[in-house]
């Protein structure tokens, strides 16, 4: 089993390119079996979860391989829809796969999906869009079993603007009949990306970026080239590292309006930023000050992902920040790892507490999730001593290559 291992407090400075984005490219594998042809993905991130997205897709008849930095799926061999339980529990963005299996084959068999623990994620509003378009579901043994031999376009209202729900009625909604109008739906910018996906196979989306995006249910037709966008929680990552361990940074291939609240809060505590096309720079002198209250919410608001990232950037802050976790229930487990680096944290619900401390003290600890496990890395290089990061699998599920861009920027970081 694989360790991260970090001796803390160098300064970080240095140029890095950013990944393409996990969340993006997740849904986009799954539309890629709307169309019976050729897609190539570039600056596709390789990833553990891009890697059991390939091993769905192969499962169900489809060609993928890597060209390089492309992935290449041809998807005209598709001859089942069903994806074994081993499968689903790889990642809990598999459920996905469900609306673009039901939209191509008229019917589909997945098993509830896996993934990060971090609370309840029903997936309730994803089959009641499903059903809304005309899809029969039914539920048993742990297994989701659907038909749809005529799906109809229609208005759906999501109760809350739920990423995935709006990604599967999406992908749904281009094998139904006629218009389907998404009503509340999710503003994050993969869905952004998604769309244009779907458009370059020659599907008719319009509205995403706002909470009303229209499909237009039509077979693609188009063998398509797409570029996955940057991943902003990778970049957002990369900024909190250095912001924490001091130092600057200038990221490349990244929105900077995707990263609005990230580098606000960022800049609040202490950070000089600044941006212009396509780059972002962060100067920082290593010891922030603290902000006040950081409430997640659904884009534009402050991204649940990027909560422990931050919380970990401001563990040596002057004063006290208030976290407050709007999104997930469960998404404070990284918490009593980073207090074993002498963090001074309190929790109460959906409220963290954290109280500047001036110094951290490497330790042994592990990752509890991906965004955890990030949170670790960014805590361990401003801690003193050596901390090592194990169970980093999780790390893995959305960063291509931490130890090797952390260590571009000279941070004394390896892999055992």
């Amino acid at each position: 089993m694989s360790h991260i291992v970090i001796q803390g407090g160098r300064k970080l400075e240095g140029t890095l390119t950013v990944q393409g984005a996990k969340n993006s490219v997740l849904p986009i594998l799954a539309a890629t079996i709307l169309h019976p042809g050729r897609t190539t993905l570039r600056g596709c991130p390789h990833l553990s979860d891009v890697e059991a997205s390939i091993r769905i897709l192969r499962h169900l008849g489809c060609k993928a391989d890597w060209a390089g930095e492309d992935l290449v799926v041809d998807a005209s061999a598709l001859d089942r829809w069903d994806v074994p339980d081993h499968l689903m529990r790889e990642m809990r963005s598999s459920v996905v796969f469900l609306g673009a299996i039901l939209a191509r084959m008229g019917w589909a068999e997945l098993s509830h999906p896996g993934g990060c623990e971090l609370g309840p994620r029903p997936i309730d509003l994803h089959l009641s869009a499903l059903r809304q378009l005309g899809a029969c579901l039914r539920e048993e043994s742990g297994c989701i079993c659907c038909t749809a031999q005529h799906m109809a376009g229609r208005e759906i209202v999501l109760n809350m603007p739920s990423v995935g729900a709006t990604e599967n009625a999406m992908l749904a909604a281009c094998g139904a009949e006629g218009e389907t109008v998404l009503v509340n739906a999710a503003r994050e910018p993969e869905i952004w990306d998604l769309q244009n996906f779907l458009c370059g196979m020659g599907c008719k989306v319009r509205g995403a970026g706002s909470s009303t995006i229209c499909i237009q249910g039509r077979q693609p037709t188009s063998d398509s080239l797409h570029t996955v966008m940057p991943d902003r929680i990778v970049a957002a990552t990369y900024l909190a590292a250095v912001a924490a361990a001091g130092g600057e940074v200038e990221l490349r291939r990244v929105s900077h309006g995707h990263l609005s609240t990230v580098t606000a809060a960022l800049h609040a505590a202490g950070c000089q930023i600044s941006g212009g096309e396509g780059q972002v720079v962060l100067r920082s002198q290593g010891r922030l000050r603290s902000i006040g209250t950081v409430r997640t919410a659904p884009y534009p608001g402050f991204p649940t992902d990027a909560q422990a990232i931050l919380m970990a950037a401001l563990l040596r802050a002057k004063g006290a920040t208030v976290f407050v976790e709007n999104i997930f229930e469960n998404r404070y487990r990284h918490v009593d790892e980073l207090c074993r680096m002498g963090a001074d944290i309190s929790v109460a619900d959906r409220v963290a507490v954290v109280t500047g401390v001036p110094e951290l003290c490497g330790a042994k600890v592990r990752c509890t999730d991906l965004r955890g496990g990030a949170a670790l890395m960014v805590a361990g290089l401003t801690a003193k001593g050596e901390t090592r990061i194990e169970d980093i699998f999780h790390i893995q599920r959305g960063y291509e290559d931490p130890v090797r861009d952390l260590s571009a920027l000279g941070a004394e970081i390896r892999l055992e």
